[in-house]
């Protein structure tokens, strides 16, 4: 029994399918053919530009093949060599068809169609949900940005030629900077933010939505969501998709650097306005969109390594994983990890345990071989090393400095590494006063500067039982240097 509508034609519907089914290998292809290409090009522009050629081409793809597909005579249902011919096309190199396998998979069809209209249906509706949502922004809980920042506003768009004129208005529900609209642009900015930044932060992540509005990256956006909505069941469209949104805010990243000449200051905008953030997702183009940790790592000429060979294996495996569909083999599951040898179990748990990342946890987690895991451990402290061409590596050699002193001065019932003071000396090192009082089991540290929470930091531990094991009762306050 057919879940298909009755009113649909079902030679509409067996050409979709194939369409359908035809597009994970084309799909699979472009990914890959795009993944190659992007090992040799390091702009952003340029990456940012073949992106947006790759989705035009998947929806190419899917056009043409949907076209090839649809029979000649739509009243008449097409046998399964023609439905087959059509969908793979003339001239395709393709041996001959197994008829078994293709008639199951067209026997299938009738059943692929309607789920794929519902899928598209549902992600087409979150989409306009979204952009009610930005609309809303727009409307709601909004007030006029103080003259001066209109005013520097418009001096800014002139200095990166945006000839249209942009609204600036402070909100009480965005919750950071975006910018909505394309024929009349509007920039809308958390309320508190023009006064709780210094004025040099505020021009920059400004710049960056003027960069937006400059570029027309509302239509790319929107023929991204388009492209999401009726190619959803594709990964490679949403790496490609997550790909472009990348590149974007580094294009925008780049003309904001341009303009203002200041990469550091730019960076320190972005850490700012990202810390004043509760979690969420902006509707619309926002100054913290894309992975923020990898966009301040680029503008300080840090960049993670390269992530091309992911994506080339994620795209051979989806086309190996069609043609393995296609000749129905029985696919082997993939090898799992060998279990962690005690050294780098330890290296895991203990070592490093609080400044390695959650995204090198994982990576180091799903490695399989002890040999690569030598390799991930060098690369971890090569990244940290302040000075990589002296022999020694200062910041390992620091650190593993602190865990001994730690084991050495903080135990307890638990290894000193472990313990609270033990913890706070590992990450921060040691604090430039103590304040110690045994008798009351009370100590204060105090560090002049710590970069995240400023000057004057304070942490305070406590031991009520007496027994040498210190617990962390406040921290960081930030108060007048202690008394000596």
């Amino acid at each position: 029994m057919s879940m298909t509508a009755s009113w649909i034609d079902p030679s509409l519907v067996e050409a979709l399918g194939w369409a359908l089914v035809h597009f994970l290998w084309e799909g699979a292809l472009i990914a890959l053919a795009l993944s190659v290409s992007l090992r040799f090009f390091q702009s952003a522009r340029v990456r940012y530009g073949m992106a947006c050629l790759a989705m035009l081409a998947m929806v190419a793809a899917f056009g043409v093949t949907l076209a090839v597909s649809v029979p000649e005579q739509p009243a008449t249902a097409p046998t399964l060599g023609a439905a087959v011919t059509a969908g793979l096309g003339a001239g395709s190199g393709m041996a001959e068809p197994v008829p078994g396998i293709l008639a199951r998979i067209q026997s299938a069809l009738p059943w692929v169609v309607p789920f794929w209209l519902a899928g598209a249906l549902l992600i087409g509706l979150y989409r306009v949900g979204g952009w009610l949502s930005a609309q809303r922004l727009r409307r709601t809980g909004v007030c006029a940005a103080p003259p001066r920042w209109r005013r520097r506003l418009g001096r800014l768009a002139r200095r990166i030629a945006v000839s249209k004129p942009v609204v600036l208005l402070e909100s009480s529900l965005a919750e950071a900077p975006v910018v909505i609209g394309l024929l009349r642009p509007v920039i809308l900015v958390p309320a508190g933010l023009l006064t709780g930044l210094p004025a040099d932060q505020i021009e920059a992540i400004l710049l960056h939505e003027l960069a937006h509005i400059r570029r027309r990256d509302y239509l790319v956006n929107l023929m991204q969501t388009v492209v999401e909505s009726l190619l959803f069941y594709h990964p490679a469209v949403w790496w490609v998709s997550g790909l472009i949104r990348a590149e974007r805010e580094n294009c925008c990243d780049d003309m904001v650097v341009a303009t203002d000449g200041d990469a550091h200051r730019y960076a320190a905008a972005l850490v700012a306005l990202e810390e004043r953030r509760p979690v969420g997702r902006e509707p619309a183009l926002a100054a913290t969109g894309g992975q923020l940790v990898n966009r301040i790592r680029r503008l300080l000429n840090q960049p993670e390594e390269p992530r091309g060979a992911a994506a080339l294996v994620l795209s051979l495996g989806l086309l190996l994983g069609v043609f393995c569909f296609l000749a129905f083999a029985q696919q082997s599951k993939p090898e799992a990890p060998t279990e962690l040898s005690r050294p780098y179990r330890k290296w895991l748990k203990e070592d490093v345990v609080y400044i390695i990342t959650e995204a090198e946890r994982k990576a180091f987690e799903r490695i399989r071989t002890d040999e690569e895991r030598a390799q991930f451990v060098e690369q971890f402290w090569k990244r940290r090393d302040p000075r990589p061409g002296t022999p020694e590596n200062e910041f390992k050699a620091e650190h593993y400095r602190r865990i001994a002193y730690a084991n050495e001065r903080f135990a307890a019932s638990v290894p000193g590494w472990k313990t609270d003071r033990g913890r706070i000396y590992i990450v921060q090192g040691p604090p430039d006063e103590i304040e110690a009082h045994p008798g009351d089991g009370f100590e204060r540290w105090r560090y002049r500067y710590i970069e995240r929470f400023g000057s004057g930091v304070d942490f305070e531990f406590v031991d009520s039982q007496h027994s040498g094991d210190y617990r962390l009762r406040k921290g960081p306050t930030v108060k007048k240097p202690l008394k000596k």
